[in-house]
């Protein structure tokens, strides 16, 4: 018992429809599949996406913040200086009070010490005159 031709090329057309049949439902419902995998993975992304958007936006306005504050310490730093200045001002001024005051002394000191030596030859020379001349 055989086949004819035609049996064969019928059979084998039959099974290649059944066989294309079944690969395209398969395949149809894994490509559905992977339509709603790609979806969600897109969905998931999207969300990261505005997760990371805030995140930069949170940074920013840190940042922002950070450059405020060190603004800030920077101005009182400058301030701080400033009264330092001050206080160098003022104590430049006691010292030229004080060398004022000791140039003053200094000069006293040598009229006193004039006026001494000058007083101290003066008596030195009565007594001996007076010791010389006296009987």
């Amino acid at each position: 018992m055989s086949l004819a031709q035609e049996d064969l090329d019928q059979i084998r057309r039959l099974i290649r429809e059944e066989v294309d049949a079944r690969l395209s439902s398969g395949l149809v419902r894994y490509d559905l599949e992977l339509r709603e995998r790609i979806v969600r993975v897109e969905e998931e992304l999207r969300h990261q996406r505005e997760l990371m958007d805030q995140g930069f936006q949170l940074m920013d306005k840190r940042i922002e913040a950070l450059r405020e504050e060190m603004n800030e310490r920077f101005e009182q730093v400058d301030k701080r200086f400033e009264q330092v200045d001050k206080r160098f001002e003022q104590v430049d001024k006691r010292f030229e009070q004080m060398d004022l005051r000791f140039e003053r002394l200094t000069g006293r000191i040598d009229r006193f010490m004039r006026w001494s030596f000058a007083l101290t030859l003066t008596v030195g020379g009565l007594i001996v005159a007076a010791i010389k001349y006296l009987p």
